[in-house]
């Protein structure tokens, strides 16, 4: 089957977010005297959402139950408050996307990001105009590294899996995208995902080649 669509995960893929979820979720977490060190973050926690990593550092670390709700919107706040000053286009990216949709690719976002950050993200990067529509870990009852998201995204396309390219950079999302059944972009970074890789890795799996 030729490749008809490609979902993109959003941070560390489209969007070099990593470093400033670290900072938001630790200016959250210095509140209350917690501090998740950057070995942790990205051995540990990279690619979970913020509900499970607050989970597991009340498991670990005794972080109280009760400021889960408080630390996360503070979280959010502070996330939001980083992407305005720091989120800005970038030009392989959108031409990745543009070319890729202007020779017909149907494009989405499937990120466990909360919804706010992928609308954001996807608006300051200006790469919202050629996404069909974004999902994040509000339109899903189980995140990453379950691979609800990517099912509910090649649905949602009307699609075969092996329709559908998943381009993703972390072991959760990529468990994920291999769960669902679509091929998978693995990528190290995100100038990783440029229109020429995307298109060899593309017309390799519709000449036959491996993923």
């Amino acid at each position: 089957m030729a490749i008809k669509a490609v979902v993109f995960d959003m941070d560390g893929v489209l969007i070099e977010a990593k470093d400033w979820h670290y900072e938001a979720l630790n200016r959250a977490l210095n509140l209350f005297g917690y501090n998740i060190s950057r070995y942790d973050h990205l051995v540990t926690y990279d690619g979970l959402p913020t509900r499970i990593k607050l989970e597991m550092l009340s498991m670990e670390r005794a972080l109280p139950r009760a400021l889960h709700k408080f630390i996360n919107d503070m979280k959010q706040q502070y996330t939001l408050e980083i992407v305005y000053q720091k989120c800005k286009p970038t030009f392989y990216h959108e031409y990745a996307l543009s070319k890729l949709k202007a020779e017909g690719y149907r494009l989405a976002v499937a990120s466990n990001s909360v919804r706010n950050s992928v609308v954001m993200m996807m608006e300051k990067s200006n790469l919202l105009p050629y996404l069909e529509f974004m999902l994040s870990n509000q339109d899903v009852s189980k995140p990453k590294p379950d691979p609800e998201i990517y099912q509910v995204a090649i649905k949602k396309l009307e699609l075969d899996p092996k329709e559908c390219l998943i381009v993703e950079d972390n072991p959760n999302g990529i468990k994920a995208a291999q769960g669902s059944g679509g091929h998978v972009y693995q990528v190290e970074s995100v100038k990783d995902v440029n229109y020429q890789a995307i298109k060899a890795v593309i017309n390799r799996i519709d000449g036959g080649g491996a993923q």
